[in-house]
């Protein structure tokens, strides 16, 4: 389908919902593309890995509007956007770190498109799948594990994980080991192509990005 056919039916979406409507005036789109797969589902609690400006949070604090949301976004200038889109919601909270293994500081890989940055390097498949999306500059960045970060008694059932953090999922789901069990689902972003340098999941499928939603079991 054309790309901005593609935008155009997005934009209607977001027009049409006063909760969405909100994050056009900060230049946030609801991560609408993810309405069939979130739609329906009972959530108290979303831990949003990779949160960026607030997108996948905005969509499911307008499905859900009693959920609770701990957002992880260590850039400044999407985590600044972020905390001026939830404003006023004390049942968001930011948290201004990533999330990996280990703790440590790290530089991360900003792309001209700053939703594609990443704590890998970004390949020459990445910027040639989606142009525009080449590395422009680094930013120093905390990383750190989930349970370091996060009470476990934040977390309240039926909990969602969503992970997008540009190749670097593995990493983050080994920051989150110690607190799997206390997710019903985990949602993570997925590819099949080394987009990012480091990271190759060969699975004979010819689209570059899948989302993946699995579902977890509670102790």
């Amino acid at each position: 389908m054309n790309h901005r056919l593609v935008q155009a039916q997005k934009l209607m979406r977001l027009v049409v919902d006063p909760h969405f409507r909100r994050g056009i005036r900060f230049g946030v789109g609801a991560s609408v593309e993810h309405l069939g797969m979130m739609r329906g589902r009972e959530i108290a609690t979303l831990v949003d890995v990779g949160a960026n400006v607030g997108q996948f949070s905005l969509l499911v604090t307008g499905l859900l509007p009693n959920v609770r949301v701990e957002a992880f976004e260590p850039l400044r200038g999407p985590a600044d956007v972020f905390e001026k889109l939830f404003a006023g919601n004390s049942r968001v909270t930011l948290h201004r770190v990533a999330i990996g293994a280990q703790q440590k500081e790290a530089s991360m890989n900003i792309s001209r498109r700053e939703d594609s940055s990443s704590l890998l390097g970004i390949s020459n498949v990445q910027t040639t799948t989606f142009p525009g999306t080449e590395k422009v500059r680094v930013e120093d960045v905390r990383v750190t594990t989930l349970d370091a970060e996060l009470d476990p008694s934040r977390i309240v059932a039926p909990a969602l994980l969503k992970l997008d953090v540009q190749g670097y999922e593995l990493e983050a789901l080994k920051g989150c080991a110690s607190m799997l069990h206390l997710f019903d689902l985990i949602y993570a972003e997925l590819s099949f192509v080394e987009l990012y340098e480091g990271y190759r999941e060969d699975g004979g499928i010819r689209a570059p990005r899948r989302y993946l939603l699995v579902k977890g079991r509670r102790k």
